[in-house]
């Protein structure tokens, strides 16, 4: 299959029009009509992956593997190490990152894996529940769905009324929920700041982990790809952090 024709499905599936002007979604890797083999899905690239991903495939991952502009390839170092061996390869690359987001992979992991109504978007990042749970209640909802051993948390209020929910890294949203009435934030990648900016403003925060709040990217992009009959293989990326 042209990966023109694949990126038409993605882009009726999740517009890439959608996607912020700082992100880098779309073909990474590859011409528009190139033919592949064979289509993996996973959140990121790493050599784990790549070892079983055959020749001839396309890679279609949440985060984009060039972000940034290269100045140079120095294939001794990332991201340049992982684009070598995928020349090597003949492996072509899409990125499916804040389009995705917005249209999909909130609304799932609050809804389809946390198992909480949305009843408000506050933008195009952060959706609304109404859980009415205990701390105690919603830790354990964590642990077990998200697959968390440890939990990072500010402030979490006895009861929580309502939460809000940005998966991967939304610490700079923090100041989106001021007068929202919300009393505890779900997101990953808290940074110290961020942490003392939601205490001092009497805001609950968990950290929810980017790797383990975004790893059902495969997951939601295989399921909404069946009614187009593409064949899908998910070899999903390792968390590069080990819990000791």
């Amino acid at each position: 299959m042209k990966i023109i024709d694949i990126l038409e499905i993605l882009n009726n599936i999740s517009p890439f029009d959608l996607q912020e002007n700082w992100d880098n979604s779309g073909l990474l890797l590859g011409e528009i009509n190139d033919e592949v083999a064979n289509i993996v899905l996973s959140l990121d690239v790493d050599f784990e992956m790549l070892e079983k991903v055959k020749n001839n495939s396309l890679i279609i991952t949440h985060h984009p593997l060039i972000f940034k502009g290269l100045k140079q390839l120095n294939t001794a170092l990332f991201p340049a190490n992982l684009i070598g061996k995928m020349f090597q390869k003949n492996i072509k690359l899409i990125a499916m990152h804040t389009n995705f987001d917005k249209t999909d992979l909130n609304q799932f992991v609050l809804s389809e894996v946390l198992k909480m109504k949305i009843v408000e978007n506050i933008n195009d990042f952060i959706l609304v529940a109404e859980p009415k749970i205990t701390r105690n209640e919603l830790f354990k909802i964590l642990k077990e769905n998200l697959n968390l051993k440890v939990l990072k948390t500010v402030n979490v209020p006895d009861k929580i009324n309502r939460l809000a929910l940005t998966t991967g890294s939304g610490g700079s949203l923090i100041s989106e929920l001021n007068n929202k009435n919300i009393d505890l934030f779900l997101t990953g990648d808290i940074k110290y700041h961020e942490a003392m900016e939601a205490k001092l403003n009497n805001l609950g925060l968990v950290d929810i982990g980017h790797f383990e709040s975004e790893i059902f990217f495969g997951d939601i992009l295989q399921r909404r790809l069946t009614k187009f009959n593409l064949k899908v293989e998910i070899i999903n990326s390792v968390n590069p952090f080990e819990i000791v």
